[in-house]
């Protein structure tokens, strides 16, 4: 049986079916709603009352304050929240948007901004995040986190974060450090804007998770720190991991970089039609993809010949097959 839906909730309903001259019945009262909302208090109301199938929209405007969603969607009837890029939920530490456990969501449009994290999912699947804005952050932008698996960002614009100076504010974050625990697994990065100003890597693959997808995405490292070993566009750690397609300028060091920091771990990595701009870089090997760990039996590496690069010493470093 559904939650019952607060009074707001169904006026809610009732007044967008006056105002597209439809009928609601009383099953689809029970079912699904459309929520305009206009300030932090009704959102976070939204929020609490979401149930599958649910629209909640942004009207744009400053939404002050860390926002929370436990109540997942389903398969069929995802819940969704929506704004332009005017509607803003700004941050005062703490966390932008967090989906504690809430799989089953679809964002997009909107911005998140403040605060020490943008976006974070936890124990979240299905979430697909689409169109956001995502900025001045003290750390990462967006975090698919303690097994949030396929989901995806897309068409997105990162830009300076981890401003406090750690060198802890990658754009995109998939997993745990630490541990094989967190099994963030399929999920998909394509055609986002990442940088500049970026505190860390623009994407951080974390062991432990498996088949993310970097796709087509444009990067700009110039906010690297190396405060954190963060001295490439991209550090992967995970197994089975897509690059295709993606380009990059302005690092300290390397465009793209594989590690094996816990046995097993950072192998099978396919890099394919990517363009590296190493104009700049003054780092101590300056390759486009720097495969740190490679054995072509138990841990391989798939370079193919149509990655490019301008400017460092080369493709890739020494003893890594390209073909």
């Amino acid at each position: 049986m559904s939650a019952p839906r607060s009074p707001a909730l169904l006026a809610a309903v009732l007044l967008t079916a006056a105002a597209t001259g439809g009928t609601v019945q009383a099953a689809d009262r029970a079912a699904t709603a459309i929520l305009d909302v206009t300030d932090a208090e009704e959102l976070a109301q939204a929020l609490a009352d979401a149930a599958p199938g649910d629209t909640i929209r942004l009207a744009d405007g400053t939404y002050q304050g860390n926002f929370d969603a436990t109540t997942s969607g389903t398969e069929t009837a995802p819940i969704t929240l929506t704004g332009s890029s005017g509607a803003v939920l700004t941050a005062r530490g703490g966390y932008g948007l967090h989906l504690d456990g809430a799989s089953y969501w679809n964002l997009s449009g909107f911005t998140v901004t403040g605060g020490q994290k943008g976006i974070v999912t936890d124990a979240a699947d299905h979430v697909h995040i689409d169109a956001v804005t995502v900025h001045g952050l003290t750390m990462e932008a967006v975090h698919f986190r303690n097994s949030s698996s396929h989901g995806s960002l897309t068409d997105s614009t990162i830009h300076d974060t981890g401003n406090d100076g750690r060198g802890m504010g990658e754009g995109v974050y998939v997993g745990s450090a630490g541990g094989t625990d967190d099994h963030s697994d399929h999920v998909l990065i394509r055609g986002n804007t990442l940088g500049p100003g970026i505190g860390g890597e623009n994407i951080d693959i974390k062991e432990g998770t498996t088949g993310a997808r970097i796709i087509g995405n444009t990067f700009d490292g110039s906010g690297l720190t190396g405060a954190n070993y963060d001295d490439s566009w991209v550090d992967i750690k995970g197994n089975h991991v897509l690059v295709e397609g993606n380009t990059g300028v302005h690092t300290t060091n390397d465009g793209f970089q594989t590690h094996e920091v816990q046995d097993g771990w950072g192998c099978h990595t396919v890099f394919r039609g990517n363009h590296a701009d190493l104009t700049g870089s003054a780092g101590p090997d300056r390759y486009a993809i720097n495969v740190t760990s490679h054995d072509p039996g138990t841990c391989p590496v798939t370079v193919t010949g149509d990655n490019t690069v301008t400017g460092g010493n080369g493709l890739t470093n020494p003893g890594i097959p390209v073909g």
